[in-house]
């Protein structure tokens, strides 16, 4: 594939190919109630480019027109006791950090409402928050009609709702038109001082250390360090107020304010070039690697008979699933949230099941799909009498 791909961030030419992938799922968390439909869902390919010039890494054959972000879109994490500990102490820390009390908040890309609701009950603030995904008939208990949700995608027609704080949380990187999408961010906001914006997406240099295959889909076409999230901000008018990790370090947030006019120092964990050019340097080896002993294990576990399962039945299952092919290896993929039980994966199949179908179906190994759920699903099978053998990616 040619070097002619321009970056989507900062506008350089030349952008560097380090890893394909065809025939993927465009969409990895849609409900999907028909096994066949699941298995023939519309496919694309994944050509990852790296700029050199800002560290941005993209997925140059992304083609936005392939989605459906509808009412099926089905995302949240909110059932998981391990999220909503995070996501309380996140709101929390916000509130107080930038004293959002009686506040407007606005969010971009808001799923299913939670995080906003947090924000306005916890704070007594009021907001509004934009995602063709939200579905109107979830409870949202506690903000005593303070939030008001608007099934859409946030543009430029929005930009007359103004926000004390705008958070857009695990939406940049569906995002391909990065820097044209932040400017719009940055002209909503404003020239107040005051006005607070706080993005978080995952972080791309764990990725590329671990060689994280299953964090790779279509959906994500853009992928950030802490560099290049910061650099882009800078460019489309941004301080950098705080730059900073969390989730087990999956997870990557800036705190930034519109520009003051005066020197804004650069942070030192934006220092990442040459951590950046490493990992894409080294990825495709490592890839290899990991996906061979991957397609062993299972090749073994099928072998002698054992049985497997899958939990988490979310972007990462399915990249995992389909990266390696995984078709009768896995019968069934665990998902604690009750909205995806009876559908099917995206790609390969499996029926997504309760966790109370292992006490009839009583696995040998799960296979967790993000480690930070480890403990929670333990003491879960636990509770169900299970002595699996947990693997967690």
């Amino acid at each position: 594939m040619g070097g002619d791909h321009v970056c989507n961030s900062c506008g350089a030419g030349g952008m560097e190919i380090f890893h394909e992938q065809r025939n993927v799922p465009v969409h990895s968390v849609l409900l999907m109630p028909l096994r066949e439909e699941a298995v023939n869902y519309p496919k694309g390919d994944i050509a990852l480019g790296f700029c050199r010039d800002c560290g941005f890494i993209s997925n140059v054959m992304f083609d936005p027109r392939k989605h459906e972000y509808s009412s099926r879109y089905e995302e949240t994490q909110g059932f998981s006791s391990t999220f909503t500990a995070f996501h309380r102490k996140l709101a929390g820390h916000l509130i107080d950090r930038y004293n959002l009390r009686g506040k407007y908040v606005v969010e971009i890309g808001c799923g299913k409402g939670e995080f906003l609701n947090l924000l306005c009950e916890l704070g007594g603030n009021r907001g509004v928050g934009f995602d063709p995904a939200y579905v109107s008939d979830r409870d949202h208990g506690g903000t005593n009609g303070r939030t008001t949700f608007i099934n859409d995608f946030y543009s430029e027609k929005y930009s007359g709702y103004k926000g004390d704080f705008i958070v857009c949380k695990m939406t940049l990187e569906h995002i391909h038109e990065t820097s044209d999408f932040i400017n719009t961010v940055r002209r909503s906001a404003g020239e107040d001082p005051a006005t607070v914006v706080f993005f978080q997406v995952p972080d791309v240099t764990r990725v590329l250390h671990d060689c994280a295959f299953e964090d790779i889909y279509y959906e994500h076409c853009s992928y950030f360090s802490p560099g290049s999230l910061a650099r882009l901000f800078r460019k489309c008018g941004f301080d950098v107020v705080d730059l900073y990790k969390d989730y087990d370090d999956q997870y990557l947030m800036i705190e930034a304010r519109p520009h003051s006019g005066n020197a804004d120092n650069m942070l030192l964990s934006e220092n990442d070039m040459e951590i950046l050019k490493r990992g894409v340097a080294h990825f495709a080896g490592k890839h290899l690697q990991k996906t061979v002993t991957w397609n062993r294990t299972l090749d073994e576990f099928r072998r002698n008979g054992r049985k497997v399962v899958l939990w988490g039945s979310g972007s990462k299952g399915v990249a995992f699933l389909t990266s390696l092919g995984v078709t009768d290896a896995v019968e069934y993929v665990v998902d604690i949230n009750p909205y995806r039980q009876g559908f099917y994966m995206a790609g390969t199949g499996q029926e997504i099941v309760a966790p109370e179908f292992l006490k009839e179906y009583r696995p040998d190994s799960v296979i967790v799909m993000n480690s930070i759920y480890r403990d929670e699903i333990s003491r879960m099978l636990q509770g169900m009498g299970l002595t699996a053998n947990l693997i967690a990616l």
